[in-house]
């Protein structure tokens, strides 16, 4: 799978260049996405702009992949996906468990503010220590 990758300050924009997200996705895409965990910058924007369908498999694999990011106190944001994507994840009933937004901007925005966040919530953890 052909993939655009982007590193910014905070996060890493990954666009698929397929327009078919399917089970090859968990052999492809997955390990680049999980990989960007390594890194300095963990949080991720994906951007589906391309993508015009997906399959249930590939589908629940970007949920999941989702929540290990969140796990691992990183952003995981998906972007740009159009209306019959989302009546997929819908059918999939996985539309309420994925973050999405409609632009990549807004995207950029919930990772800077989720990136607030931890930082406020270990904040208070020092505090409570002592």
């Amino acid at each position: 799978m052909q993939v655009k990758i982007d590193t910014k300050e905070k996060f890493t924009v990954i666009t698929p260049e397929e327009t078919s997200l399917n089970d090859s996705f968990s052999e492809t895409l997955k390990p680049v996405l999980l990989d960007c965990l390594e890194k300095p910058v963990k949080n991720i924007v994906l951007n589906l702009k391309n993508v015009i369908s997906v399959d249930e498999v590939a589908a629940n694999k970007l949920a999941s992949v989702q929540q290990e990011f969140y796990e691992n106190n990183a952003s995981f944001v998906i972007c740009e996906v159009k209306p019959e994507i989302e009546k997929q994840f819908d059918q999939f009933e996985l539309l309420d468990l994925l973050n999405l937004t409609p632009t990549e901007s807004e995207a950029w925005d919930i990772v800077q503010m989720e990136e607030i966040e931890r930082e406020l919530m270990d904040g208070e953890d020092v505090e409570f220590e002592k």
